[in-house]
């Protein structure tokens, strides 16, 4: 750990932050499911006006992703797109405080799932691909319920505010096991158990962990985790997403069995065959795609950065 980061006042400020993040969940927690979408498109709607940052990589990813699309239907769907991610980020705060009894009744149907549950009877334990889609921190919650699910997530960088994610994320029984070595081990463990894992596929991993794949025809640094934990385990694949459902009437949980060689034996065929089950996944609706990811200008960065370090 750096000496910064080792610092009484980098300790107190993670405490702040924690504290503060929970102050607001406890409120978020109060709402309707009506009262949070209400307030997340008011958000959505400011990224939209204020032409921030946030509006403009979701303009960017959609020109490079959907160039198909004339420039109005990109304008139109990318201001939806940022109201999606809004009610998102508001809904989120709620559901995690919300009790189990009032997240059941919010989700429609879970149509898919009895595919996970068959392949789950085999033995050899199942992979869930849940890409940033709709409300997919209601999916793991839900999964959490129906069956044994260990959830992979990426360690924010404060240590304190890891504690308080990983209480929220397994509040409904759902392990979770951080994307590092210890973390890999423990979803290898979980798999040959027979259970669920379940992962982010279109997170961007760190340089050396991925390789390059192309995502909508755009080269893109792609994990290969997933490939490397159906090859060790012989176990089924699946996407989820969580649709939201107009007018506050919940969500309906899709799934759907893998067809892409995702465990091809050649990494970059393998994420290819990744990215393609994401971009399915996308078009079923691309306003709830989490377009605000910067996907692309993340890795050019640190191409960029690499470059400069070889030249020097």
């Amino acid at each position: 750990m750096s000496r910064r980061r080792d610092s009484a006042w980098y300790r107190l400020r993670g405490r702040l932050r924690v504290g503060l993040a929970g102050l607001l969940l406890r409120l978020l927690g109060g709402l309707s499911l009506a009262g949070a979408q209400r307030l997340g498109r008011v958000i959505g709607r400011l990224f939209w006006v204020t032409n921030g940052k946030t509006r403009r990589t979701v303009e960017d990813n959609l020109a490079r992703c959907l160039p198909e699309l004339d420039p109005d239907e990109r304008a139109r769907l990318a201001r939806r797109s940022l109201i999606e991610t809004g009610m998102g980020l508001i809904e989120t705060g709620t559901t995690w405080r919300w009790p189990r009894e009032r997240i059941e009744p919010i989700v429609t149907g879970m149509p898919g799932f009895e595919q996970i549950e068959r392949a789950l009877e085999k033995g050899r334990g199942a992979i869930l691909l849940a890409p940033h889609m709709g409300n997919w921190e209601l999916g793991g919650l839900m999964t959490g319920i129906r069956t044994p699910t260990t959830v992979m997530y990426r360690p924010p960088r404060e240590p304190a505010m890891e504690a308080l994610l990983v209480e929220l994320r397994s509040g409904f029984g759902a392990d979770m096991a951080p994307a590092n070595l210890g973390g890999v081990r423990k979803a290898l463990r979980a798999l040959k158990r027979g259970e669920l894992v379940a992962i982010l596929p279109d997170q961007a991993p760190r340089h050396g962990e991925g390789v390059m794949a192309p995502f909508f025809g755009q080269p893109a640094l792609t994990m290969t985790l997933i490939r490397t934990l159906a090859r060790r385990t012989g176990a089924a694949a699946f996407t989820g997403w969580a649709e939201r459902l107009p007018e506050a009437r919940g969500f309906a949980i899709h799934y759907a069995a893998v067809a892409e060689p995702i465990a091809h034996e050649d990494p970059a065929e393998a994420a290819a065959a990744l990215n393609r089950e994401v971009e399915r996944v996308v078009r079923e609706n691309p306003a709830q795609y989490q377009w605000t990811y910067p996907r692309f200008r993340r890795q050019a960065s640190g191409r960029i950065r690499r470059e400069q370090r070889q030249e020097d």
